[in-house]
């Protein structure tokens, strides 16, 4: 999987994301996951704004055009660019909303529960039963 942080500006222009995903087709396959990230000012770059969600849907957007099939968008709520589809029909094969999982299309070997087509990917007959449940997190100082 690639993870590609978008910083407007910086890395967002629709060349370089399409010269990325072409990228990724030709050298990795077009069932590499790529994960489009918004950037959120922080730290040291606090004179660059966030990353708007258009912009992400439009990076999405080309690199599924490239051929691109498991294309995710991250760092905002977008629960269509976090869901996986099935290339070869269509259907939604997992529904995430943020960390939470909303539907599950998958069969059993991963296949797509509307199509039969294998989705590429390690997975359970079911889905888990995890989901928007947090934990707080305590780091002692050394």
């Amino acid at each position: 999987e690639i993870t590609t942080l978008l910083i407007p500006g910086k890395n967002d222009s629709s060349d370089e994301v399409g010269a990325l995903c072409e990228w990724v087709a030709t050298r990795l396959g077009p069932d590499v996951p790529l994960h489009l990230t918004a950037f959120h000012p922080d730290w040291k770059m606090l004179d660059v704004p966030s990353t708007p969600p258009s912009t992400l849907k439009r990076a999405r957007e080309i690199a599924l055009r490239t051929g691109l099939r498991y294309v995710y968008t991250g760092n905002v709520h977008d629960e269509a660019g976090q869901s996986t589809y099935c290339h070869g029909c269509g259907a939604r094969m997992i529904g995430r909303d943020w960390y939470t999982i909303t539907a599950w299309g998958l069969g059993l070997g991963g296949r797509c529960a509307a199509c039969g087509e294998t989705c590429p990917g390690l997975f359970e007959a079911l889905p888990g039963s995890w989901g928007a449940r947090r934990e707080p997190v305590v780091i002692a100082a050394a």
